[in-house]
């Protein structure tokens, strides 16, 4: 499939964004160590759904590949756990912090800036693919799931985590970029618009379902999960530091998202068999 000009300066408008700030970074504080330390604590504190999903205590003697590191807080898992890691990230940034942590911690990475949607590594040469809120943000991300399935042992698994299009935190970005602006668009195009990097993507079940997860040879799972969007836990940025944003912060019903259960959740979590 040809690449269109459209996807390649998408591409570059999405690598800029993620370089000037990786997921999370904001959570640091200190310096060295200190500075990962923090980060890890609010990220699995406010994530608490990463490792259960993750289930870093099981990849022992397995050669796993992470695609999109980020700060490398995951990465960092795969190797205390006893795994051959690798990882890629789209930015050097995310590739500079994660070795960074690595070698604070004692290990030594195995990580390059890569692209998820053309992966750098031979057919079937991983046993685990793991990917955390990355691949909707890449112009194609059924390839995303395609090179994963291509670089999957027979046998092998892949856990990947991506947005969902019913979800509370899609719904208030909607309001608050397109609503509440007369924007007479759907959730898909204000979510590309106005969610973290640019043409970020959001699926249904359905979707995922049959679309994506159609190399593989068996869907084990996929299910919803209650997002810190939907939860509205995360430390806002700087666009949220509006009035009306901080009101809604204050009286936001966690409570009674929560109640209500996954259904809605902003994140679905799909683990796939080659």
């Amino acid at each position: 499939m040809l690449v269109t000009e459209e996807q390649t300066d998408l591409k570059a408008r999405v690598q800029a964004f993620w370089n000037e700030e990786s997921c999370g970074e904001r959570y640091g504080v200190g310096e060295g160590v200190e500075f990962y330390d923090a980060h890890a604590r609010e990220r699995y504190g406010l994530e608490t759904w990463i490792k259960p999903f993750a289930r870093f205590e099981e990849s022992k003697g397995k050669r796993v590949l992470e695609v999109g590191v980020g700060m490398g807080a995951d990465y960092l898992e795969w190797l205390k756990a006893g795994a051959n890691a690798y990882g890629i990230d789209f930015t050097p940034r995310g590739v500079a912090h994660t070795e960074r942590r690595c070698e604070l911690n004692g290990f030594t990475p195995k990580v390059t800036v890569g692209d998820a949607e053309n992966l750098p590594y031979p057919d079937n040469s991983f046993d685990l693919v793991y990917s955390w809120g990355v691949v909707h943000h890449s112009p194609d991300t059924a390839k995303c799931f395609r090179e994963i399935a291509r670089v999957l042992r027979p046998g092998g698994r892949a856990r990947i985590a991506i947005y969902h299009l019913r979800s509370w935190g899609v719904g208030l970005i909607w309001a608050r970029n397109g609503l509440l602006k007369g924007k007479l668009q759907g959730p898909r195009r204000i979510v590309a618009d106005n969610m973290e990097s640019p043409g970020t993507k959001l699926y249904t079940v359905s979707e995922a379902r049959e679309d994506l997860c159609a190399p593989f040879t068996r869907i084990v799972e996929i299910r919803t999960q209650l997002g810190l969007g939907d939860l509205l836990t995360m430390k806002p940025s700087a666009k949220y530091s509006d009035p009306l944003s901080q009101f809604v912060l204050k009286v936001y019903p966690r409570g009674l998202i929560r109640r209500l259960g996954h259904r809605f959740g902003g994140y679905l979590l799909i683990e796939c068999e080659k």
